[in-house]
Order: structure tokens, then C-alpha cells, then sequence
């Protein structure tokens, strides 16, 4: 356990945390994006491609369901759960994570203190009406017809929540993940390369905005020379501690 983190958390009154896939991969979910992760076997579809064909629509769910196999028997690690725990206590007011597979949830953060850049990938919605679809019905509706169904509101286009290789940000979880990073007084990046922009810019931001800037991450990151700790170590393992979490 680090103590200095330890301290900082303690000293700390309003604590932001950043996840990217680090955490996540100790729960045996893949990093799409590491060398020899799936982005790197086969490219992913871009959004516009997307929306404009059919074929990629249906290639795209294709995937999706033959991936759903490896994020369904995922559960939270001591990462998120010594994350959850610090939130219960007070101590942390958001979690900005880049991941998509709702194990912030699992864990038992409240929604209202999750803020999801890239979206959710465990169901899916409208792009024009933004209703909402379970996955288990678009899956059955791909499994009888060899393609996903159709909003049944306004026959708009249904896509998984998650944001898309070319898919504009979400507006609104920007703006809560920017009002909460300049809020706090300490941001700990957890699990992330901090490569992927504009989400890599929120430690940056808090920064410059005079909180302290803690990395944990097993490699090295491009903010590291900025940061006032660095960890580079297991997550779970290095923050179960700080909650004595067993």
C-alpha cells in the first residue's frame, strides 16, 4: 500500500476519481486498445459507417454478441469495490470512468456519482428517440431475423449505449465530468493510459486548477511527468488497503 496515497486521501475534502481499462482488466475484461487487444486484430466500425449501412450495422451487433460472453462473467475487483467505499464514506464525489461495462454500478456506487464518457455497454438505445432497449430483446430480434430491430417508437436507428470510434461525445456527461474535476482538491487516475482525448484532458484540467494529481496505472502515462504521485503498481491491490478492505 502506498501511504502517501493513503495521506492524501485522508487530507483530501472532495476526491475525483478517473478509471480506464486497467481497473477492469483485473475483473478479466480485455483492453480493446493494448497490444494484442481485439482493436488491433480487427479495426473497429466507425460510427458513420454505422449509421450509414446496414451491413455494418449488422456486423457490428455480430461482434457485440460474441464479445457479451467475456463481460458477462465479470464482477467487481477490490479496485472498485475499495472505490465504492470511499465514495459511501464521503469521500469521493464522482467517478469518471471511460469504461462501459457498469461495474462502477455492480459495485455499488450510486448512479448520480457515475459519469460515463463512453457510454454502457449492457443495453442499448434509440439514436434518434434515445428510448431505451434491453439487450436480451435486441438480441433475440438479431437471432430470428439476422438483424437488430428498429425503434419501436420512431423507427429510428438502435445502437449499443456505448460512444463510438467517430460519435460525437456526450454533451452533458462532458459538462458533469468537467464541473466535478474542478470542484475537487485531489484526482486519482486509475487504470488508464491517458491517451484517449478529450477524457484525458479532465487531469490535466484538475491541474491546472490547482488539485493534486495522483496516477495509478501499471505502465508508465504521458502525464506522468505531471503528476505529484505516480503509483505504478495493482490497482486493487494497492487501494484495497487504504479502505481495509479485506
Amino acid at each position: 500500500m502506498s501511504q502517501e496515497l493513503k495521506m492524501l486521501v485522508e487530507q483530501a475534502n472532495r476526491v475525483v476519481v478517473f478509471t480506464g481499462a486497467g481497473i477492469s482488466t483485473e475483473s478479466g475484461i480485455p483492453d480493446f486498445r493494448s497490444p494484442g487487444g481485439l482493436w488491433t486484430k480487427m479495426a473497429p466500425i466507425d460510427f458513420r459507417e454505422f449509421v450509414a449501412s446496414q451491413e455494418m450495422r449488422d456486423e457490428a451487433w455480430r461482434r457485440k454478441f460474441a464479445m457479451d460472453g467475456k463481460f458477462e462473467a465479470a464482477i467487481p475487483n477490490k479496485g472498485h469495490m475499495a472505490i465504492a467505499k470511499l465514495v459511501d464514506m464521503g469521500k469521493v464525489s464522482h467517478v469518471i470512468t471511460q469504461n462501459v461495462d457498469n461495474l462502477h454500478q455492480d459495485s455499488g456506487v450510486p448512479v448520480e456519482k457515475i459519469v460515463e464518457l463512453h457510454g454502457n455497454s449492457t443495453y442499448a438505445a434509440c439514436l434518434n428517440c434515445g428510448a431505451r432497449y434491453e439487450l436480451t430483446e435486441v438480441r433475440s430480434h438479431y437471432e430470428a431475423h439476422g438483424h437488430a430491430q428498429d425503434c419501436t417508437f420512431c423507427a429510428g436507428i438502435i445502437k449499443s449505449a456505448t460512444i463510438s470510434f467517430g460519435q460525437a461525445m456526450p454533451e452533458k456527461e462532458m459538462e458533469r465530468a468537467g464541473s466535478a474535476t474542478l470542484a475537487c482538491d485531489l484526482f486519482i487516475a486509475i487504470g488508464s493510459s491517458l491517451q484517449v482525448y478529450p477524457a484525458a484532458g479532465f487531469p490535466i484540467m484538475a491541474k491546472k486548477n490547482g488539485a493534486t494529481l495522483v496516477i495509478l496505472n501499471r505502465e508508465e502515462t504521458e502525464l506522468d511527468a505531471i503528476a505529484d504521485l505516480v503509483l505504478h503498481a495493482e490497482i486493487g491491490e494497492t487501494l484495497a488497503p487504504i479502505v481495509q478492505l479485506n
